[in-house]
């Protein structure tokens, strides 16, 4: 679910917003909604992260954690800062080759988008409160406001999974209560990456996916959501929601459905669902999410070079081959990043840490 999610992400940066040529809303809204795939990571993390801390975190808190903060670090940071060092060596070979060319440059400016402040502000995992001038690789917005979900995470489970159901059930109603208000509040767009708007809409996902597997843990609903016709029925139905561009809080609200119908599922689409390909794009998904906003990056120095300033310009077909290519970059700059870096680099630091 996680690798589908993130090829959903790339999906919807390379073909309806980086390639307007393709007009994909001309056929189906699916990937124009391709951002909401974030609201399912924030509710995938909570529900992963629950899973794994449990046991750790309903005793007190004390010393876990800071090694669950050394353990996020260690999952996050080595391919984070890898693929930043790439960004800024190709901003830099960039401004070599233009100073060849004519004998002058253009600076890495102080403020602003790919700025010397934008990267001290990558470098401490901040930029998610300013993305919109913070960004260096603009998908990484939302590992940074997940960052700060992790801080408060430690405190927050043990009180929820201790918690009766009853009080569970009010969280969970409080949440969406949140959830509404921030569609009212942005006419229903949750496509919000930059500043306080963003912790708005990742925290309260993230806590839900707590929920989620509290719920899950205890067997709730196990008898019904472990049946095919339940998330076959679960998935049709998101998949015309999202074909027609229906409300994103309708679509986000049947996540969590989603969620457990997939993890309790026990019959034939279990075996589907962890076929070898689908488990390495989950695998590789942290990396694909990370690297694909370089390629774009590449990509957009690359067109320009040629003199393609103005992607509007680009036929369906030269779109298209041009997706492909950058999608086909991504998977493959993905698997060599995952085993290369992310595991390597996160087997590096849990032993510095003592972890």
């Amino acid at each position: 679910m996680r690798g589908l999610a993130a090829l959903w992400v790339v999906l919807y940066h390379y073909a309806a917003r980086y390639l307007p040529g393709l007009h994909t809303d001309r056929y189906t809204h699916l990937l124009d909604k391709g951002y909401l795939a974030v609201d399912l990571f924030f509710m995938l993390s909570g529900f992963v992260l629950t899973h794994v801390y449990w046991r750790t975190f309903t005793e007190p808190v004390r010393g876990s954690y800071w090694k669950f903060l050394m353990a996020r670090i260690a999952r996050l940071y080595p391919l984070h800062l890898f693929v930043l060092s790439l960004f800024l060596a190709t901003a830099l070979a960039s401004r070599a080759v233009e100073y060849a060319a004519t004998g002058t440059f253009e600076a890495i400016a102080l403020q602003g988008t790919r700025s010397f402040t934008a990267l001290l502000a990558n470098l401490f995992m901040l930029q998610g409160l300013n993305a919109g001038q913070l960004s260096w690789n603009y998908p990484a917005w939302s590992i940074s406001v997940e960052f700060v979900a992790y801080l408060g995470f430690p405190f927050a489970l043990p009180w929820i999974w201790r918690s009766r159901c009853r009080s569970k059930i009010l969280l969970a109603l409080v949440l969406v209560a949140l959830l509404t208000w921030f569609a009212l509040v942005t006419g229903d767009d949750f496509d919000q990456w930059d500043g306080p708007l963003a912790l708005l809409r990742c925290v309260p996902e993230f806590l839900i996916g707590t929920l989620l597997y509290a719920a899950f843990a205890r067997g709730a609903w196990s008898t019904v959501s472990g049946r095919d016709g339940v998330l076959i029925t679960l998935v049709i139905v998101l998949l015309l929601l999202l074909h027609f561009g229906a409300s994103d809080l309708a679509v986000i609200l049947l996540f969590p459905a989603l969620i457990l119908a997939a993890v309790g599922n026990n019959g034939r689409i279990s075996s589907l669902l962890n076929v070898a390909p689908l488990v390495w794009l989950g695998e590789v998904s942290y990396a694909l999410y990370l690297f694909h906003g370089l390629v774009e990056f590449i990509t957009t120095n690359l067109l320009e070079a040629v003199g393609v300033r103005d992607r509007d310009r680009l036929s369906a077909e030269a779109s298209f081959l041009l997706m492909s290519f950058m999608l086909g970059a991504s998977l493959f700059c993905a698997s060599l990043g995952h085993n290369g870096i992310e595991k390597a680099g996160r087997q590096r630091l849990r032993l510095l840490f003592g972890g």
